[in-house]
């Protein structure tokens, strides 16, 4: 089990879930009601479901793929602890992760 810690753009309002070892992070988020599009689900190839990692937790994540900083590269608001959350599986050395949702994102469902 993963304690998941998802924080506001402002900072002013945190959600705290369990997520099961090996979930998706796109699916846990999305499950809590996050601003998570996910347009591509979870196939790389947009960057609907950008997210910041907190410093403290970046580290403990195996590297980010070519393809997926392909696609960070495409994403609005990203920053050195940016990461694509259909790529990070839940568990392992992570027993909990700090994420805060992008200040902007591009909606590719035009919704």
């Amino acid at each position: 089990m993963t304690r998941v810690r998802f924080v506001s753009p402002d900072g002013e309002s945190v959600q705290e879930v369990d997520a099961p070892d090996g979930a998706a992070l796109l699916e846990v988020a999305q499950n809590a009601g996050q601003p998570l599009e996910g347009t591509c689900e979870g196939q790389m190839a947009c960057s609907t479901c950008h997210v910041i990692v907190a410093a403290e937790d970046f580290d403990k994540l195996p590297p980010a793929s070519e393809e997926e900083e392909d696609m960070l590269d495409l994403a609005a608001g990203a920053s050195r602890t940016s990461r694509l959350a259909c790529q990070i599986l839940l568990g392992g050395a992570l027993d909990t992760l700090t994420v805060r949702m992008p200040p902007e994102h591009r909606n590719m469902q035009g919704r």
